[in-house]
């Protein structure tokens, strides 16, 4: 059974955007699944009807084998939403709004408590349960939203930009608790602009652009899917320019004075390169390769199509 099955996914707006083009998506139960797409892609309305906030105007969702159409509340019992915006009462205690998310869904008020402080101190906000939302910093309503989003318990988490506007040291804490979560067995969707968080926790990848899904594949694959490498050479010595034996590679000279070289992994050599850099009369004093990040592959899944 997948987590999430979605199957020719449609969306037109009144006066006829359409925002999303039939789109098809699986995602297996217990994965750490990144959807990724630049401003306008189509993620924001996916999210909204998984989560039953937007009316699609045409497709099947299946959450856990709950069909939208059919079992809406048990697709809604499933899912945990951490949307983008802050959207608490800002003159409630901390705890009170996970115990009132809870009372939503049935859960009686001992129970909800329990859960609350379980959850709050989780993310380190045990010692701000009593504190007005209003009184909270940005990033303590980031960790607050996750929690809120807990408390029901849900087999399916869905993190919109989670950790937008948070400082580095709260992101890092936030990466450590999502990790433990989806280990425990919790299905996490993720939807971020910050790419390296994207690679650093989810195990499968996949873009949208223009409505439509441009890739889905297991991070590795997707990362190789640019062949695309880079030779990083030190010389010895200080240079000024390119050497004319060395330009019909694909090479820059860096302000630091190395020499950038661009090849591809399945069709270049390195120690053709290399010759060809000792035939040029250069001594090479350190030589490293970088590969691509998703951002390479991003860019040339979504803006290179344009």
């Amino acid at each position: 059974m997948f987590a999430l099955d979605v199957q020719g996914l449609t969306k037109i707006y009144r006066g006829g955007f359409q925002a999303l083009k039939g789109v098809d998506l699986q995602v297996e139960e217990g994965d750490f699944f990144a959807l990724l797409g630049p401003n306008g892609a189509g993620k924001s309305t996916f999210i909204g009807i998984i989560a039953s906030l937007v009316t699609k105007t045409a497709g099947r969702v299946s959450v856990f084998g709950h069909d939208l159409d059919r079992d809406p509340e048990g697709v809604k019992s499933s899912i945990g939403l951490v949307p983008q915006e802050f959207n608490f009462n800002l003159f409630l205690p901390a705890i009170e709004v996970l115990i009132n998310q809870a009372g939503y869904y049935g859960i009686p008020r001992r129970e909800a408590r329990s859960r609350a402080e379980r959850y709050l101190r989780q993310l380190d906000l045990w010692d701000r349960r009593d504190t007005e939302m209003r009184r909270l910093s940005g990033g303590m309503k980031r960790r607050l939203m996750i929690a809120r989003a807990l408390v029901h318990e849900p087999r399916l988490l869905i993190l919109d930009e989670p950790t937008a506007g948070v400082d580095l040291e709260v992101r890092r804490a936030m990466w450590s608790f999502l990790r433990e979560l989806n280990a425990q067995g919790t299905t996490i969707i993720l939807t971020t602009h910050y790419l390296e968080e994207a690679e650093a926790l989810c195990d499968r990848i996949a873009i949208i652009h223009n409505g439509r899904i441009t890739a889905n594949e297991d991070k590795t694959t997707l990362l190789s899917r640019l062949d695309k490498k880079t030779l990083i050479i030190t010389p010895t010595t200080e240079l000024s320019e390119i050497p004319k034996k060395l330009r019909d590679l694909d090479i820059t000279l860096k302000d630091n004075g190395d020499l950038s070289i661009n090849y591809r992994a399945g069709k270049d050599s390195i120690s053709g390169m290399l010759n060809q850099v000792k035939a040029a009369g250069l001594s090479i004093g350190d030589l490293r390769t970088e590969q691509p990040d998703l951002e390479d592959v991003f860019m040339a899944l979504t803006y290179d199509m344009d």
